[in-house]
């Protein structure tokens, strides 16, 4: 059983999916200083935590009538999709290297985007109308910085070019062996520079209103419902999250298509799909709140998610209990134990190697901040909250797309 949830020393509104001994004092802080707001009625704290910019990463925050920006974070509406396909893993090609290259030329990553309009977009009706609606809305942002700049058409252009793109860091594709017998494609990804973008200009934004002047913690400034300012920034984030999902089923038809070109007989059951920074109105203990979740997923009843690991390290699939006391949430992935500075002064590319072999991916000093040992063991992270989710297969992963 559980030993989980415990209570956060000085407060009386957190409980935690984790040890506080095991939490670096900074992301402690920062737990403190968002309990203590005082529209705060509670936060929980995912097995994944750790520092963040302003909210800690693993982090769930119900807030009445008010929202804080840095409780989502900037990369708005990221988050996991997976898809199960009809394969066991030895039908997969040998040459899994020629794979990988295939999926890189399909999917943009880093800092390379489309040229345009990405051209699986016009093989997919369904996507092509997606894509109209979002990129239509686009004038209509209330980030002044963004909009700004997109009467040049610059940023427009970005937004549109970034739609199919996975970004860098801990973003990823895999091709997994599940060990329900099949292989598997997970994809992690959210809202590119144009979520961030959006983030930025409204944190900013709040940073200069009166009632966020004396706050422990500047970065943890709100909106008030009701305010002009709350009702621009939850519009532009509401696109945003549209904006990521559609980025996401973007990147899934490519890598789907590319598979296909690939191997025959190929099939694909319908995607599994999960924010992992984003907010919700919800109402919990009868009261109507406003829920943010920064690294840390929706895991209502019956609910499924995608928990990742590290690089390399596999995920879980799994569905959701239904727990309130954790405002049906659970964690969103392994979650970093050190920096990405600490990670790259601490490792080599051989490193990298030894804790990626077996699997086809890459291992140079471009990625290393990725490491898997950067990370938290995703295995005990999930026998972390055994009360909040239930295990539907794990996933090994074979084959691995970074920025």
């Amino acid at each position: 059983m559980s030993i989980f949830p415990v209570p956060l020393s000085g407060t009386d509104n957190t409980l935690m999916w984790a040890e506080e001994a095991g939490i670096e004092e900074a992301a402690r802080a920062q737990l403190r200083n968002v309990a203590a707001l005082p529209w705060t009625r509670g936060v929980r704290v995912m097995p994944d935590v750790h520092y963040g910019l302003g909210a800690t990463v693993g982090s769930v925050i119900a807030m009445s009538q008010a929202v804080a920006p840095a409780a989502v974070g900037v990369d708005i509406g990221c988050g996991m999709t997976a898809v199960r396909t009809n394969l066991r893993p030895d039908q997969l090609p040998e040459d899994l290297a020629g794979l990988r290259h295939q999926i890189e030329r399909a999917v943009p990553v880093g800092f390379s985007m489309h040229n345009g309009e990405a051209r699986t977009i016009a093989r997919h009706p369904d996507l092509k109308a997606r894509y109209q609606t979002v990129m239509g809305e686009f004038q209509q942002l209330y980030a002044r910085d963004l909009t700004a700049s997109a009467r040049t058409g610059r940023a427009e252009a970005k937004a549109g070019g970034q739609v199919g793109t996975l970004g860098g860091g801990n973003h990823f594709i895999e091709l997994c062996s599940g060990d329900d017998g099949r292989v598997w494609v997970t994809l992690h990804s959210g809202s590119r520079g144009t979520g961030n973008q959006l983030a930025q200009v409204h944190m900013g934004i709040a940073q200069g209103l009166a009632h966020n002047q004396n706050l422990a913690d500047r970065d943890l400034a709100v909106f008030i419902a009701g305010s002009p300012q709350m009702e621009h920034y939850l519009h532009d984030l509401w696109w945003a999250q549209a904006y990521a999902l559609l980025n996401r089923d973007v990147m899934l038809a490519a890598i789907c298509d590319e598979l296909s070109r690939a191997i025959d007989g190929i099939a694909f059951e319908d995607p599994i799909r999960c924010h992992h920074n984003y907010v919700a109105v919800e109402t919990h203990d009868g009261e109507e709140l406003i829920v943010t979740r920064k690294g840390a997923i929706r895991a209502g009843a019956g609910d499924m998610g995608v928990v990742p690991g590290s690089m390399g390290t596999g995920s879980y699939i799994v569905t959701g209990l239904g727990n309130e006391t954790s405002y049906q949430s659970a964690s969103h992935g392994a979650g970093r134990r050190m920096s990405r500075r600490a990670a790259k002064r601490t490792f080599t590319a051989d490193d990298l190697a030894v804790q990626t072999a077996g699997i086809e991916c890459r291992k140079d000093t471009g990625v290393i901040d990725e490491i898997p040992a950067a990370y938290k063991d995703i295995d005990d992270v999930i026998a972390a909250q055994t009360d909040l989710v239930s295990v539907v297969a794990r996933l090994q992963t074979l084959l691995c797309v970074k920025g």
